[in-house]
């Protein structure tokens, strides 16, 4: 395979290390930088010494003279030596590499005597080398660093003492003491207390988000108010921090079908530049006229100029770019195959519960008899209801919360099984429960109570009702809502031009049909898994490409099936980050669009940095098969244009990430 020095990559990182240490000799950037600098002086020295210090060695030992070529040596080792290793590597498994047109060019420029023009080759080309390393290091880096911070210490509670322990020495169970002010060191549950967390590092999110009691909390995000003592759920090696960074490595390390197909041709390539140098000299000589030592040197300038280096790291250099952007932005993609796919996505597929709702109800509407408020109603359901542990009494809660009700104490309070709940309150005796219940105990409904009813039935919400004795006081509507980014997400997925979008579930119709009314969005609805697969397959055949995004933990065979699947909301999840090709860490659907846009993007600085690359490969091919350039400026173009596709790829840490919505 060609090798550059901008190409080397880390193998897989194993699951259960984190990695901060990954980097760490590439990251010196001391020694990255002494090695052209020693380059640079040894030849600077030998270029003058050839010049004025013949005389003064004349009066000197012999050995006096050889001053000039110990520096040329030295400057050929240092700038050299990197160069050396990766060509002798590739050799030895039968491979030759861009490094190898190196040494050889530089080599051949000392055999004829040009050995200032050899060291600047090596200068240029291990300065190259370093600035490729910290530039790609620093993409890497905006990724690793993110462990930094996780604090390395901690304060354990036991038996209502405190210690302070390594962050390494927690395990599932402990509980940690969290001062306002200061980084979750692990992933846990709160125990006590209430805050708000901005959690930033680990979705990408800019607000700060309210926690209580029951939430979860994830390493390396800051506590910024209250007091938290948090139950550790995760050891420090598997916290969602770590586990994102890992992911990002692993998905660095592989290729893109473009990169595999750059790598493939620079294989190959490189071959084709040591024959059209062989060729360059023997025309030089019969054609040209030139001195055997001239067409030796203009064919060394081949060997540079025809190298194929930004061509090859034209593509790693935007991948690694954006999957390090989209990581900092809340989205990870598992590999450049993924950002490949995404930029060529032409529809999207929705799984509904979860994704496009929050995925628990809520109150929607309250309706009342005559004479009766909302407010009555929402406190003495929500009061009722508080010795429930259903999932629609956590609803009426929550709303009655909203509102700031006290709720009502309550006595001989019973659920009916399979209707609702009875109880005693003030004197008097209140039921809650299905409309059916109501119905079957012969309760009068209001007839403009009961036409609310049945509006809100039909528009696919569970309604329940609530009556004072005998007499019916009105009912509570609730529904599983759309996500507050839901709209804007699709709006900005259909400006990105993307030609169908549909949701897929298993619920009812009347529920699928609301949703997709409020959305203007086509709903498929009551479908098995099965039917998913057929419905995703029919888009395929229409558009070409289709994503599928769901919530990562039932929608795996949708997920499988389609060309790139998404799982929104993966923090601290496991199936999310296993099973989908990206992984939105936040709640926030817009990271859907932003996904697709950067990788549009990405690949537009792609074709960019292909076009410039060959563009200038080219054009210093043809200058040097009809006149003698100087080997430094072809150096120097070939390494200039090499740096610069990397900058021009490393534009992606820019790119926008979306706000926060207005309030």
């Amino acid at each position: 395979m060609t090798h550059c020095a901008c190409l080397d990559h880390p193998a897989g990182a194993a699951k259960s290390q984190p990695l901060r240490p990954q980097h760490h000799a590439e990251d010196d950037w001391r020694w990255l930088l002494a090695q052209p600098l020693v380059c640079l002086i040894g030849s600077l020295f030998g270029a003058v010494a050839e010049t004025w210090w013949p005389g003064v060695a004349a009066g000197l030992t012999p050995a006096a003279a050889l001053v000039p070529l110990m520096a040329y040596v030295i400057a050929y080792i240092a700038g050299g030596a990197h160069a050396v290793s990766h060509a002798w590597g590739d050799l030895r498994r039968g491979e030759v590499s861009i490094d190898l047109l190196m040494v050889l060019a530089a080599i051949g420029s000392a055999v004829i005597g040009h050995w200032a023009d050899g060291g600047a080759l090596l200068f240029l080309f291990s300065l190259s080398h370093a600035l490729e390393a910290l530039i790609l290091g620093r993409t890497r880096r905006a990724i690793s660093d993110l462990m930094d911070l996780t604090p390395e210490e901690a304060v354990r509670l036991i038996d209502g003492r405190e210690e302070r322990v390594a962050v390494t020495e927690l395990h599932p169970g402990d509980v940690v003491l969290v001062h306002p002010g200061e980084r979750l060191p692990i992933d846990g549950v709160i125990r006590s207390g209430s805050t708000s967390i901005d959690e930033s590092p680990v979705n990408g999110e800019s607000l700060p988000k309210d926690k209580t009691v029951g939430d979860n909390v994830f390493a390396g995000t800051l506590n910024q108010e209250g007091v938290l003592e948090v139950e550790v759920t995760r050891a420090a090696s598997q916290s969602t921090l770590a586990r994102m960074v890992q992911l990002v490595e692993e998905a660095q390390s592989e290729r893109a079908q473009s990169q595999q197909f750059t790598e493939w041709f620079g294989a190959r390539y490189t071959w084709v530049v040591l024959g059209l140098a062989a060729i360059t000299y023997g025309l030089s000589i019969s054609i040209s006229g030139l001195s055997s030592a001239d067409a030796f040197y203009r064919a060394m300038t081949v060997l540079v100029v025809a190298s194929p280096c930004a061509v090859v790291i034209s593509i790693p250099a935007a991948i690694l770019t954006a999957i390090s952007s989209a990581a900092r932005g809340g989205v990870l993609f598992k590999g450049g195959l993924a950002v490949e796919r995404a930029a060529t996505l032409q529809a999207m597929a929705f799984d509904k519960t979860g994704t496009l709702t929050i995925g628990r109800p809520r109150v929607v509407e309250i309706l009342t008899a005559e004479g009766i408020t909302q407010e009555q109603v929402v406190q003495t359901a929500a009061s009722l209801e508080s010795h429930s542990e259903h999932p629609l009494a956590k609803a009426m809660m929550s709303a009655a919360h909203e509102r700031q009700l006290e709720l009502l104490p309550f006595e001989n309070v019973q659920a009916v099984t399979g209707h609702g709940i009875t109880g005693d309150s003030q004197g008097q005796s209140f039921l809650i429960g299905k409309i059916s219940w109501f119905q079957d105990q012969q309760y009068s409904f209001e007839p403009q109570l009961k036409s609310a009813i049945d509006q809100a039935m039909t528009r696919g919400s569970t309604v329940v009702a609530l009556a004072a004795g005998k007499h019916l006081w009105g009912a509570l509507a609730l529904a599983d809502t759309l996500r507050p980014t839901a709209a804007a997400a699709l709006q900005e997925l259909r400006a990105l031009g993307l030609q169908e979008l549909v949701m897929l579930t298993g619920d009812a119709a009347p529920v699928a049909q609301e949703i997709g009314r409020q959305l203007q969005l086509e709903a498929h609805a009551a479908l098995l898994p099965a039917d998913k697969l057929n419905l995703i397959r029919e888009i395929r055949s229409r558009t070409g490409t289709v994503g599928m995004i769901g919530d990562g933990m039932n929608d795996a065979p949708s997920l499988a099936a389609a060309d790139l699947g998404f799982s929104l909301g993966g923090a601290g999840t496991d199936v999310a980050l296993e099973t989908a090709d990206v992984v939105i860490l936040a709640d926030d659907l817009r990271r859907l669009p932003y996904a697709i846009a950067l990788s549009r993007r990405a690949q537009a600085i792609i074709r960019q940095n292909l076009t410039f690359a060959f563009g200038m490969m080219l054009s210093l091919l043809v200058t040097t098969l009809f006149i003698t350039i100087p080997l430094p400026l072809a150096v120097l173009g070939h390494e200039g244009s090499t740096v610069l596709v990397i900058l021009n790829g490393l534009r992606l840490l820019r790119f926008p990430k979306p706000r926060p919505l207005a309030k």
